[in-house]
């Protein structure tokens, strides 16, 4: 099993990335995806989950309006578009796999998590 996440990079402040998260050896709409964060420093953090058709999102609270968690089953694939960045999003971003399809109440606990992709780094300029 592998997640590979891709489109990190250098940014400035209030730019735009689309972040990607590719998957193989797991059909991925058995899962509930979703983005973390860790900035240098700092512990990995929540970020963003969508269940498995996608239907349902949470976010948390710094990235409500800027992002948007969305997935491809067909390709098997699961995207973080982020649009107004800020200093502050600088980290670097991973993706991983919930086992409930419509995640759970933990949703947030990183440790709920079965597979990871191996983190993209965000950067952004001020």
């Amino acid at each position: 099993v592998q997640l590979q996440a891709s489109g990190g990079g250098l940014v400035q402040t209030g730019g735009s990335l689309r972040l990607s998260c590719a998957a193989s050896g797991v059909t991925l709409s058995s899962y509930a995806m979703g983005w973390f964060r860790q900035a240098p420093g700092k512990e990995r953090e929540f970020v963003a989950v969508t269940s498995w058709s996608g239907t349902s999102t949470k976010y948390t609270d710094s990235v409500k309006g800027r992002f948007t968690i969305s997935r491809d089953n067909a390709k098997n694939a699961v995207y973080l578009q982020m649009n107004s960045l800020k200093v502050e999003d600088t980290a670097v971003y991973y993706c991983a796999a919930h086992p409930h399809p419509y995640y759970s109440g933990s949703y947030r606990d990183s440790g709920d998590y079965h597979y990871w992709g191996q983190g993209t780094l965000v950067t952004v300029s001020s």
